[in-house]
């Protein structure tokens, strides 16, 4: 199961990842002052996600 996980990190700052289903952490967040803007963060994501485009910075441009 997927899972986003909010945590402290040793700054005290409000943190969250996202795991997939074997426990493997996909990504993590930037530190929020506050718990609630971590929370904001993870609904903007569950709710914008599917409309979200690949941007592929790695071809070459000549």
């Amino acid at each position: 199961m997927y899972k986003f996980e909010i945590y402290k990190d040793k700054a005290g700052e409000f943190r969250f990842r996202f795991k997939a289903s074997n426990g493997e952490t996909m990504f993590s967040s930037e530190g929020y002052k506050a718990k609630a803007s971590a929370v904001s963060a993870i609904e903007s994501i569950k709710k914008h996600v599917p409309e979200a485009a690949t941007v592929d910075q790695t071809t070459a441009t000549v």
